[in-house]
């Protein structure tokens, strides 16, 4: 027969094990940051969990913008149809981020999916698109030509950890990278677009660039260049690549394009989406480059 005091401590245990499951799932939570967000939905990819929203500003966070979020529940990609105009609670936690309590609150009358993208392919020659760097300088894609040229698409006030926030990381880690092999490093360029030229003028491109690349007023942008433009340069260069402009709005949906063009200013490899690894991308700037 279990003792009196077997049974106690028994007790003692499982109440510890409670309490500790208890504290674990509230420090699991603590840094979960929330944001009431509204918008209408363009588009819908339940099988990517994915539900791109055109929203207005989500206070203390970021400005309106139209872009994809996580949606994990299957029942509310079920539900969801462009054009619904939804509301919903946007959680942060660390490098995550997704919807929950999402709410219709006005369903649409047109159920139709959004339009197809039509992007640039591999083998396509990139158009001699001009913008603005930030320096203030003017710039031309082809002024790249005879390097392997790595761009992508950002904006400064993207606070979202899958987005912006990782391209720009990862561009630190392959601009690095390349840094140690000095015959590529010379042979090859990045550029950051930001999509939002209203906000990320030159002075903010520069300021916010020479952070991602920690030598801050010692930066000399010589290999790693931060530009943008008017709208109609943006929007001309953005399309290119693939990414849409919702209609109506005129506003870019933000979706995640990385591209590399080769010395011959044709596109050598598109990246849709955030999985890719800048192991990958160096490896393949340096068979573009020459390198081994």
């Amino acid at each position: 027969m279990v003792s009196k005091i077997a049974l106690m401590n028994r007790y003692i245990l499982i109440a510890l094990i409670f309490i500790a499951a208890i504290t674990g799932c509230r420090d699991t939570t603590a840094n979960q940051k929330k944001y009431e967000l509204k918008g209408k939905v363009v588009a819908v990819e339940p099988d990517k969990h994915l539900v791109t929203i055109a929203h207005e500003d989500v206070k203390d966070f970021m400005p309106a913008m139209t872009m994809p979020f996580t949606v994990p529940s299957d029942a509310d990609l079920q539900i969801l149809a462009p054009e619904d105009e939804v509301s919903a609670i946007l959680v942060v936690d660390g490098s995550q981020s997704w919807l929950e309590n999402l709410v219709i609150r006005k369903q649409s009358t047109n159920a139709a999916s959004a339009p197809g993208v039509v992007e640039a392919g591999v083998g396509d020659e990139v158009p001699n698109y001009g913008l603005v760097n930030q320096n203030g300088k003017q710039i031309k894609l082809h002024d790249y030509r005879g390097k392997t040229l790595l761009l992508t698409f950002i904006y400064t006030r993207c606070p979202v950890p899958e987005y912006c926030t990782l391209m720009s990381n990862n561009f630190a880690v392959v601009d690095k990278q390349l840094q140690q092999q000095s015959s590529i490093y010379d042979r090859t360029h990045l550029l950051s677009i930001s999509i939002d030229p209203g906000y990320d003028t030159p002075e903010v491109l520069r300021s916010y660039g020479a952070a991602h690349t920690e030598r801050y007023q010692n930066e000399t942008f010589a290999h790693w260049e931060f530009a943008s433009g008017t709208k109609d340069q943006v929007k001309g260069v953005a399309q290119f690549f693939g990414l849409r402009y919702y209609e109506g709005s005129d506003q870019i949906v933000h979706t995640l394009k990385t591209v590399i063009i080769g010395p011959d200013g044709k596109v050598a490899k598109v990246y849709s989406g955030n999985e890719w690894k800048p192991d990958e991308i160096v490896q393949e700037m340096q068979r573009l480059s020459g390198g081994s």
